[in-house]
């Protein structure tokens, strides 16, 4: 579900970068009293994804209607008209560009999330998503993943406990940090800890964490240590993955598969307005 006290503050920053004041070639080529109709239009193949971010931009300009013909996450082919905009000239011009670039990422993002996924199907796996968004995007990112057919990984760093080597390094150790984790958090918090060594993956063992991320090892090292850890702790693929090698990853019998690719590589969804119409 999108958070729309998120979005709006997005759009709303938006529009004061793109408009600070005002619009001026709208505004001198265009009557207010004008009224306008416009068509939607998908210029290459993909999953569709931010309808109501698109719709949002119009509601907060106002006095712009947009019909839809498809939902989050539907296929949507090259040529096929989506929606409708229908409302005043003015608003539809200064809101165009905004709305299309932000659904322009999020189905770019969907697109490249159902790829991924489809590499996946008939295994036990999931892919998951990162913390690697653009900063103040994450929402609508991470939204993006789930109607491309992904999981989320954490939100935030608030949302649990993953040891990386850098607090393992602080901490002094990876024992010492699970058993700090688990001194300083709540017994609801699940704890994961990154791992990149045999012996790394048997001290995370001990010190019973609850998810071992297996990071930057090759195919055939992650599935030792999966079959090693044997379902006592849930595991997770992590450390440059691509379409290339996903499956591969999957073939391990991990649990996850984190992908930075999905929100950090992702190329955009050609979308356009096309054909507007003037009407009395």
């Amino acid at each position: 579900m999108l958070n729309f006290l998120i979005v709006d503050d997005l759009i709303k920053r938006a529009f004061q970068e793109d408009m600070p004041f005002v619009d001026i070639t709208t505004n001198a080529t265009i009557d207010e009293k004008s009224r306008g109709r416009v068509s939607l239009i998908v210029k290459e193949d993909g999953i569709i994804c931010g309808l109501e971010v698109f719709s949002r931009v119009f509601q907060i300009l106002g006095d712009v209607e947009v019909s839809f013909t498809v939902s989050d996450g539907d296929k949507v082919k090259k040529g096929t008209k989506i929606a409708e905009v229908y409302g005043n000239t003015r608003n539809i011009l200064m809101g165009e560009r905004i709305a299309l670039n932000l659904m322009q990422r999020m189905s770019g993002i969907a697109t490249t999330t159902y790829k991924y996924v489809k590499k996946l199907e008939g295994l036990h796996s999931k892919i998951v998503d990162t913390r690697k968004t653009t900063p103040l995007y994450r929402h609508l990112d991470k939204y993006s993943v789930l109607c491309g057919g992904g999981k989320n990984h954490r939100f935030s760093l608030s949302d649990s406990v993953v040891i990386k080597d850098n607090h393992i390094d602080a901490a002094g150790g990876i024992k010492e940090a699970v058993y700090l984790a688990k001194k300083n958090s709540s017994f609801t918090v699940k704890i994961e800890v990154e791992t990149e060594t045999k012996e790394e993956v048997l001290e995370a063992l001990e010190a019973k964490a609850d998810i071992i991320m297996l990071d930057n090892m090759s195919p055939s090292q992650a599935k030792e240590m999966v079959q090693l850890i044997n379902k006592r702790a849930i595991t997770e693929c992590s450390g440059n993955i691509t379409l290339n090698t996903i499956k591969d990853y999957a073939l391990t019998g991990a649990d996850y598969i984190s992908c930075g690719a999905l929100t950090h590589s992702f190329k955009v969804l050609d979308i356009s307005l096309k054909n507007l119409v003037q009407e009395v």
